[in-house]
């Protein structure tokens, strides 16, 4: 769905149904996050995240925060729930997915 700020995120949605306004961000978040506010969506990396890496594996927690001028910006955690491990970068994925991927493709080229 379209989020406030006009990119498509599989975890934000909206319902307008008979005068309901209702917004909501799906995002996991962590317990140290403020609440969400659609503004947030405007610089969420999520939807760019979740565009380069569709692994269903791959589970993301947000934190919103104050910076020192009061503005709030939004940081995200990526983890591996297959192998259990935190990703440092989630657009490239779980290092050990890639790695067995690697190996199933090097076993398919050999036979």
């Amino acid at each position: 769905m379209r989020t406030p700020a006009g990119a498509e995120c599989a975890r934000y949605y909206e319902d307008h149904y008979r005068g309901k306004e209702q917004r909501v961000c799906r995002a996991k978040r962590s317990e140290r996050s403020l609440s969400w506010r659609p503004a947030d969506c405007g610089a969420c990396p999520v939807p760019g995240i979740l565009l380069r890496n569709g692994s269903p594996d791959l589970e993301l927690v947000l934190t919103t925060r104050r910076n020192l001028f009061g503005r709030r910006s939004t940081s995200v955690e990526a983890w591996c729930t297959r192998h259990a491990l935190p990703i440092g970068d989630p657009v490239t994925g779980c290092p050990e997915c890639i790695r067995l991927e690697d190996l199933g493709d090097a076993r398919v080229h050999m036979d």
